[in-house]
């Protein structure tokens, strides 16, 4: 399960994608009505003809590259089990009743589905929203198989591991610093997530100090990938750090990826190496914003060297970590 895409760049499919996107009350927190009319009224006019030209720059002949490189994990990933592997998004197509259906025809007697929604952190506005929506699908048309969830895996041996010997090549080169760039969230919805209900961004330390909350808290989730990620590949203490992008609003969690690349060049980080370990496909926010704006935006501020470090995608270690989840499950 991944996020989704809309199915062309024209404004009408993008308007389509958007607003069922931003009416999930997971990712915009407010009442029906209050949402209805920020999103339909205000944001998604103003932002399907913009948004829709920022697709057209990563745009495959394929298509969209987060189906297409979904698809390609799902082709990596299907000689390595014995199930059949289908592919499903939480908005637009292919859908979670479209996973079920072909399932279902390959396997008439299907009796489990195991659901990898492909977010390492959890976050109400990614993990949970897919997993209530899969369940939701499953409920509402009645469907006798089970279903077993894999969870986040951010601090799963297998994924790190991935994730590091992905990464490792890039350090081969000089570069000055290494940014973490993860997908940020409204401040709000940490809190919400807390099931202690007084824990999460209550001290500058709270996510270094235990607490049930952690299970469920996005920020520390995130740190925690960082933290030993740096550990397997040496990156020295100074060298590396954690920042949040696409932010819509104020009050999300900082610092801001795109604040931080403007600052960078004047601190003397002259050669960046940055990843988006939130996201394990290539999407809009990593080739748009990240590797086409992001690399403007630091060289334009005095930066003289900009690599960005692809997402997993179809990497053969991360498939053998889906591989692995799947056997266990």
């Amino acid at each position: 399960m991944n996020l989704g895409s809309p199915d062309s760049t024209t404004t009408r499919d993008v308007r389509t994608y958007l607003m069922e996107f931003l009416m999930d009350k997971r990712v915009i927190d407010y009442p029906w009505l209050f949402r209805k009319i920020l999103v339909g009224g205000l944001i998604v006019p103003f932002r399907a003809a913009k948004s829709a030209e920022a697709y057209k720059t990563i745009w495959t002949k394929e298509g969209s590259p987060l189906i297409v490189l979904t698809r390609e994990l799902q082709q990596a990933l299907q000689p390595l089990v014995d199930e059949p592997v289908g592919i499903a998004m939480r908005y637009g197509n292919p859908s979670m009743d479209d996973a079920y259906r072909s399932l279902l025809k390959q396997v008439p007697q299907l009796e489990e589905v195991i659901a990898i929604p492909l977010y390492p952190h959890y976050a109400m506005a990614s993990y949970e929203t897919a997993v209530e929506y899969a369940r939701e699908i499953h409920r509402k048309n009645k469907y006798t198989f089970r279903l077993t969830f894999i969870k986040p895996f951010y601090n799963d041996p297998s994924y790190l591991k991935a994730l590091s010997e992905h990464i490792r090549p890039y350090l081969q080169k000089q570069y000055d610093h290494i940014l973490f760039s993860y997908h940020g969230v409204p401040a709000r919805h940490i809190r919400k997530s807390d099931p202690t209900g007084h824990h999460c961004l209550s001290s500058a330390t709270c996510c270094d100090t235990a607490s049930p909350a952690h299970a469920t808290c996005y920020r520390h989730q995130c740190f925690a990938t960082t933290r030993e990620v740096v550990r397997q590949l040496g990156i020295p203490e100074g060298k590396y750090s954690n920042s949040f992008q696409s932010r819509l609003g104020k009050g999300w969690l900082e610092p801001f990826t795109d604040i931080r690349l403007e600052e960078m060049p004047k601190e003397g980080i002259k050669r960046l190496l940055i990843l988006c370990p939130a996201f394990v496909s290539d999407c809009l926010e990593t080739l748009e914003e990240i590797a086409i704006r992001g690399k403007e935006a630091f060289l334009a501020a005095g930066g003289e060297e900009y690599t960005m470090i692809p997402c997993l995608n179809a990497d053969s270690q991360w498939a053998a970590a889906l591989a692995g989840w799947i056997k266990e499950a």
